[in-house]
């Protein structure tokens, strides 16, 4: 079926027609018209047609920006009056926040240690600050394990968190290189792997288990 409306939007192109007016005849998506056309141009008689009956291609790209930046706007906009409601973090808000991201993300099957894991900077540094000021954890109990793909440098990637946690690289464990499909020319979404934290401390392991117990109950 689609195949037919493809074939149809083509010759419906080729012969001056406009994206919108050939979606609307089709009965199918304005995108899908825009992606099977897109490779036909068309000539200077059909674009002054189409631009005399409102549809130039340059009027609608423009119109597409300014629609797009209108909602970049607004998104904005919403963010930052979201971002006003946040006077300040206090070490109670800290402390759950903390325990609420170990909740989902950190490490609950290795007794003698509380590890998280995450590749986003802002999270592994909101769960050092949670280590430090509310655990305690000194800085010469921290461990850190680099997990990057075997097409980035680990070096680079080992420097990068160290930088982020302040976990010098010699308490580091031997970074973990796996192969990756960005090796093959895809955009690289993490180019500096994930960062684990490693407290190993079996009793602060089970006190944050507790906690994490005494929130589900509020469920």
């Amino acid at each position: 079926m689609k195949s037919e409306e493809k074939k149809k939007a083509i010759l419906l192109r080729e012969q001056g027609g406009s994206i919108k007016e050939i979606a609307r005849d089709l009965g199918v998506a304005v995108s899908s018209v825009s992606l099977w056309v897109r490779s036909i141009v068309l000539s200077s008689r059909q674009r002054q047609l189409l631009t005399k009956r409102g549809f130039s291609v340059d009027a609608i790209e423009k119109r597409r920006t300014a629609r797009i930046g209108r909602t970049q706007r607004q998104r904005q906009e919403l963010m930052d009056t979201a971002s006003k409601m946040i006077k300040r973090l206090s070490q109670r808000e800290l402390w759950l926040i903390g325990i609420a991201l170990y909740w989902g993300e950190g490490g609950k099957t290795n007794h003698g240690a509380a590890r998280i894991s995450n590749s986003d900077p802002a999270v592994i540094q909101i769960m050092m600050r949670f280590f430090r000021e509310i655990c305690k954890v000194p800085d010469e109990k921290f461990n850190g394990h680099v997990h990057t793909f075997s097409h980035l440098n680990a070096e680079v990637a080992e420097r990068y968190w160290s930088g982020i946690t302040g976990i010098s690289r010699n308490k580091f464990y031997k970074t973990y290189s796996k192969p990756s499909i960005a090796s093959k020319g895809k955009k690289d979404s993490l180019p500096y792997g994930t960062f684990q934290i490693y407290v190993n401390n079996t009793k602060l392991f089970f006190t944050i288990m507790g906690w994490i117990e005494r929130l589900k109950t509020f469920g």
